[in-house]
């Protein structure tokens, strides 16, 4: 559920993979949309396998992941409050032969956004995950790039057909209502580093 959840997020949220799905979408068509949106499955693998060396390593330590999960819980509220704020996405539209799947994976690389959140959130969960069993982690990662790319893919779709979507109600409440989900979680991440560094 915090899989689905956290991926519906960031597949929503503005940011260079949600502008270059909606520009390639508008300029060359739904299919190339799509390419982009499958990007982070593609670029993500060697953040993932890096992020979790780096928790592993920290295992022994109460205060590291402590801070690794006030990291991800300010990460998580920040991620949350933008949505809140969230008005209105403008997307300009560039002349550029499309590339599409080759610029998505340039700009997911380049983003700090899956660096952070795989050192914040998503190696951590997926450590405590696996304390529970393969399946559990498996289908936290599943979870969350099914609803990733799903949410994207969809919106290219619909972008595709309509370029009034993004201004309209619909995609405002709904990014509003997964802001204040995440400022939520956000409390229980805060909770648990408090808890692992002996404030609380």
């Amino acid at each position: 559920m915090i899989g689905i959840l956290l991926g519906l997020s960031a597949g929503l949220a503005p940011g260079p993979i949600l502008m270059l799905v909606i520009s390639e979408s508008l300029k060359h068509g739904v299919r190339s949309g799509m390419e982009v949106a499958l990007a982070p499955v593609i670029t993500d693998l060697p953040i993932i396998l890096l992020t979790l060396f780096f928790i592993s390593k920290l295992s022994g330590f109460q205060s590291g992941l402590g801070m690794v999960s006030l990291v991800g819980g300010a990460f998580i509220l920040y991620t949350g409050f933008t949505a809140i704020c969230t008005k209105a996405v403008e997307v300009t539209v560039s002349n550029e032969p499309s590339k599409s799947l080759l610029k998505g994976c340039v700009a997911n690389l380049l983003s700090p956004h899956p660096y952070l959140f795989w050192i914040g959130i998503g190696a951590p969960t997926v450590s405590r995950s696996l304390n529970i069993g393969v399946s559990a982690a498996v289908l936290f990662i599943a979870g969350f790039y099914v609803s990733l790319v799903g949410s994207k893919i969809l919106l290219a779709m619909v972008v595709g057909k309509s370029r009034t979507f993004l201004t309209g109600n619909l995609y405002l409440y709904t990014l509003r209502f997964l802001g204040l989900l995440l400022s939520a979680f956000s409390i229980i991440l805060f909770r648990d580093g408090a808890k692992l560094l002996g404030l609380i």
